[in-house]
């Protein structure tokens, strides 16, 4: 059998191989550093100026729904009128009809307005009976009556709310405090 035999190991060989198991036994020179560091600095400037891209893009699509949504916010409600308009311009397009006819019509057109109107969420107010409120109403005139104090007497016009925001207060009559009986 043959011995297999080893080379001599240096001192040097032994001092490389033990640095290898720990440490790298050089460090890349700075050349090579800087050139990664460029690297990476431009790969984190790429991803920033997509980030910023998609940022632009996000903020101009949104200004465009906001646009689009103000442009065409009225049209489901417009769309509810157009029945309206078309039964005014029949009941005007005949001109042999009767005047029950007409008011009738004319019934049948103001139902189309008030479904039109509950379809886009639109309220009437008719307070009558009701306490005053300033957010709601708005008063006219005080009057005597055997209502409560600041009780709607009188509707002149009716308002309206579209949800919660009033689009025109009711314009009433209110019943002012009774006047104590003078003393004569």
């Amino acid at each position: 059998m043959q011995e297999e035999q080893n080379p001599p190991v240096s001192e040097l060989d032994e001092k490389k191989v033990g640095a290898d198991s720990t440490a790298p036994d050089t460090l890349p020179s700075l050349e090579e550093m800087l050139r990664i560091a460029e690297l990476k600095a431009a790969e984190h400037h790429d991803a920033w100026l997509r980030a910023k891209a998609e940022t632009e893009n996000l903020r101009r699509r949104a200004q465009e729904d906001v646009t689009k949504a103000h442009k065409f916010a009225a049209e489901k409600f417009a769309g509810e009128l157009l029945a309206v308009k078309d039964s005014l311009e029949a009941a005007l397009s005949n001109e042999t009809q009767t005047a029950e006819a007409l008011k009738s019509g004319v019934e049948l057109t103001l139902r189309q307005l008030g479904a039109a109107f509950e379809k886009s969420s639109v309220k009437e107010l008719n307070p009558l009976g009701d306490k005053f409120d300033p957010h709601q109403h708005q008063a006219i005139a005080m009057v005597e009556a055997e209502q409560e104090d600041n009780t709607v007497v009188s509707v002149l016009q009716k308002g309206y709310a579209l949800h919660e925001r009033i689009l025109r207060p009711a314009l009433v009559t209110v019943a002012k405090p009774k006047s104590p009986p003078s003393e004569a």
